[in-house]
């Protein structure tokens, strides 16, 4: 395997890693700064990969803040490993995650973050947004940066294949297709409406974590995912 390193929106790093048995690519997002920022760890096993890719834009050991949207072994997976190797680097994700898990999981204490909370890294003020349950997991949340107009989706749009770094093509009836698929995101009643409340934002870019980063019609592409999680909760 090999990680793909692009740079996606100003500052904004997206490492991309293809695992062919599984037809399925993985990304992380590594935003850079004064205090640099890595939105999902990767795996533990790609640790060495992901890292290596983090180190051909900066030292691996400057990292400041490890984040991500819910604790699970792609979002989560390599999380002390990161900070065994950066000393000053601390978790940062919403309050729920941090109280019911990273508490305990993380090697040192987590800053937690409220809905709405913006912490500035020198050159990217990175928004947390609580979305519990969406896609899935109670802690869930995204990171939107205010600086580039750039929204970290976590599982969100998620596709199988590979993808190349940006497209503005379709990505809702490759995520569509997929979640019949997998079936993996939580249908809870507010699902559509939390997706809409997304929508709102001023994005120029959808940073996906297993999907291209989308420079297209963003609040369209956020509407029409809230229809079809709609769709399906109706079904249900």
């Amino acid at each position: 395997m090999e990680t793909r390193l692009t740079e996606v929106a100003d500052g904004v790093h997206q490492l991309t890693t293809y695992v062919a048995e599984a037809d399925f690519s993985f990304n992380q997002y590594l935003v850079t700064g004064d205090e640099p920022l890595l939105f999902h760890t990767g795996h533990r096993q790609m640790f060495p990969l992901t890292s290596q890719a983090v180190s051909r834009v900066m030292p691996a050991d400057s990292l400041r803040w490890v984040a991500f949207g819910h604790v699970e072994a792609d979002e989560s997976g390599s999380m002390n490993e990161w900070l065994g190797v950066a000393p000053q680097a601390t978790v940062v994700q919403g309050r729920t995650g941090c109280m019911v898990s990273l508490a305990d999981l993380a090697d040192r204490p987590p800053r937690p973050l409220a809905d709405g909370e913006v912490i500035d890294i020198g050159g990217h003020a990175l928004r947390w947004l609580d979305t519990p349950h969406v896609p899935h997991a109670w802690e869930a949340g995204l990171l939107y940066d205010e600086t580039t107009r750039t929204l970290f989706c976590g599982d969100l749009f998620t596709r199988t294949g590979a993808y190349a770094p940006t497209s503005d093509d379709d990505i809702v009836g490759p995520a569509i297709a997929a979640e019949d698929l997998f079936g993996a995101s939580s249908l809870a009643p507010h699902s559509g409406t939390t997706v809409r409340r997304l929508a709102e934002l001023d994005i120029d870019t959808l940073a996906l974590m297993h999907g291209p980063a989308y420079t297209g019609d963003c609040r369209t592409a956020l509407g029409d995912l809230a229809a079809d999680l709609d769709r399906r909760i109706a079904a249900a």
